[in-house]
């Protein structure tokens, strides 16, 4: 992707705030990408993406993100139901037959895409090579039974969300959920080579390695073990660095979850917003229906407040006041993207350091908010 980088007061501060977290250690590697009415304002990195080797982190580098790849999935499924393959309130079920089994004939489009399906863990014996592969998963989770009845409450979808949305893509175009994201998305974007689910093995050398932060795996062991969450999947899938760096996950298809720059993804949600010529995924009045709140409450399953549209998760993590007009998706690790329909804004970090925080977003978005003030 050739894309020329904007060189104004934004582009130096948020350049300034990436190279202060990387020289004072909270940060290994990190990229911020910012869109404003389809304009790159922000194309900014820092640090390296391998300590033992010191590459450094370019535009163009690619990162395991975990969840913010949902959006990319929710994306995917809303080009489809613009082309009229099927709806929000399809079922499951019409699709995929075998899904219906233990009595989930009444899930439908919707009810995976805001996360209270019912169905959001998989059985505590899955193993790294299970989620590998498409087959093998697919029929575990059609095994699945419902936490609660569909539409009746809602709780995070971790890894069951990327592999039902990206069957019911498959029954209905015959294509895998990578090649779409490829055909549908990331291609007609120009990020074909940024953005991508399984990603070819013959790339992983562009991948940032992910890392710990110190006391990760103590802060993990101190939590209550009869939290929802550890009923919902093993410890060996929750994320990682470990489970990030692996070759198989990198190359297999794990649609709750992506390997993207910070650029790429946030020129998804650019488009997303209406606001690249010629490239627009989904229409004014879709996006409007993405992005309006379709479950709200406490999660089942980690316990917090959250809001979802379609796929999106509505606001900003950590923020005071809930704020209209965001939509966007976390990553485990501190990565974050989103759009924002009231300013045109588009925006991504990516990072390789996963901290329990949200910080970096956080100062991006607060200088963001002040070049937008200023006009």
């Amino acid at each position: 992707m050739n894309e020329e980088t904007a060189v104004g007061d934004i582009q130096k501060q948020v350049q300034a705030a990436l190279d202060r977290r990387v020289e004072s250690g909270a940060e290994r590697g990190v990229q911020v990408a910012v869109y404003r009415h389809g304009e790159l304002l922000v194309d900014a990195v820092a640090g390296v993406t391998d300590p033992a080797t010191g590459r450094p982190v370019t535009p163009a580098t690619v990162f395991y993100n975990y969840s913010i790849g949902k959006a990319a999935t929710a994306t995917v499924v809303h080009v489809l139901v613009e082309q009229g393959l099927f709806g929000y309130d399809t079922p499951v079920a019409e699709l995929w037959p075998g899904f219906a089994a233990h009595g989930k004939e009444a899930v439908t489009v919707r009810h995976v895409l805001n996360h209270t399906a019912g169905v959001p863990g998989l059985p505590l014996d899955t193993t790294v090579d299970d989620i590998c592969d498409w087959e093998r998963i697919c029929a575990t989770v059609a095994d699945s039974e419902l936490w609660w009845k569909p539409g009746t409450a809602m709780g995070y979808h971790a890894y069951t969300y990327g592999y039902i949305l990206g069957e019911i893509a498959r029954r209905a175009t015959g294509k895998r959920i990578s090649q779409l994201l490829a055909e549908e998305v990331a291609g007609p974007l120009g990020v074909a080579d940024e953005l991508y689910f399984g990603m070819p093995e013959t790339e992983h050398g562009r991948l940032a390695v992910l890392e710990e932060p110190e006391g990760a795996a103590e802060m993990m062991a101190q939590m209550p073990q009869d939290l929802p969450m550890f009923k919902a999947g093993p410890m060996s899938l929750f994320p990682s660095a470990a489970l990030g760096n692996r070759t198989d996950v990198l190359a297999a298809d794990i649609p709750a979850g992506s390997k993207t720059s910070a650029r790429a993804i946030a020129r998804m949600y650019a488009a997303l917003l209406g606001q690249l010529p010629g490239t627009r995924l989904i229409s004014p009045e879709r996006l409007r229906e993405a992005t309006a709140v379709s479950s709200e409450g406490t999660d089942q399953v980690f316990g917090n407040e959250a809001t979802w549209g379609l796929g999106y998760s509505l606001g900003l993590p950590m923020a005071a006041e809930p704020r209209r007009g965001v939509f966007g998706m976390a990553g485990a690790g501190g990565s974050y993207a989103y759009g924002d329909t009231a300013t045109g804004i588009a925006c991504a970090v990516t990072k390789n350091r996963l901290t329990m925080d949200f910080d970096v977003i956080m100062e991006v978005v607060a200088l963001v908010d002040e070049e937008v003030a200023a006009g």
